[in-house]
C-alpha cells in the first residue's frame, strides 16, 4: 500500500477530516491532499507529525499489525582485537572530542591532517 493511501485510510477510519489534520499538524490541507493522492512523498518528520495527529505510533503507517514487526537477527561481524573504537573511559571521551573537532574543520585542513597522519604511519612502519 502506498503511504498516501495508508494515511487516508487511517484518517477516514478515525473520522478525521483533512481540516482536522491541518489544525493538528500545521500542514496545509492542500499538502495533505497531495500526500494522500500520491502526488507528494512526505519527509519522515512530516510523517511523524501526521502520526501524532492521527494518534497512532509511527510504525503503523508502514505496518498493518497491532505490534511492531520483529527485528531480524543480523549476522554478527567478527572483529579482531584492536579494531574497535573506544566506547568507555578516557579514550572514548578523547575520541568523541577528536571526532567533533574533525567535523568542524575546513576540508583543506582535514586533508592536511590526513597527509601528516599517513606520513607518520609510514615512518613508524620502517
Amino acid at each position: 500500500m502506498i503511504i498516501g493511501e495508508r494515511l487516508r485510510a487511517i484518517r477516514q477510519e478515525k473520522n478525521f477530516s483533512q481540516g482536522e489534520i491541518e489544525k493538528r499538524t500545521g500542514l496545509l490541507r492542500c499538502y495533505i491532499s497531495r500526500v494522500e493522492n500520491g502526488h507528494t512523498v512526505p519527509a519522515i518528520e512530516t510523517l511523524e507529525k501526521m502520526a501524532r495527529a492521527l494518534e497512532i505510533p509511527l510504525y503503523q503507517l508502514f505496518y498493518d499489525g497491532d505490534k511492531p514487526p520483529q527485528v531480524p537477527k543480523l549476522l554478527e561481524v567478527k572483529r579482531t582485537v584492536g579494531d574497535e573504537w573506544p566506547t568507555t573511559g578516557k579514550s572514548a571521551r578523547y575520541f568523541h572530542r577528536f571526532r567533533s573537532l574533525l567535523g568542524k574543520m575546513e576540508d583543506t585542513d582535514r586533508k592536511l591532517l590526513l597527509i601528516v597522519a599517513l606520513k607518520m604511519a609510514r615512518k613508524n612502519k620502517s
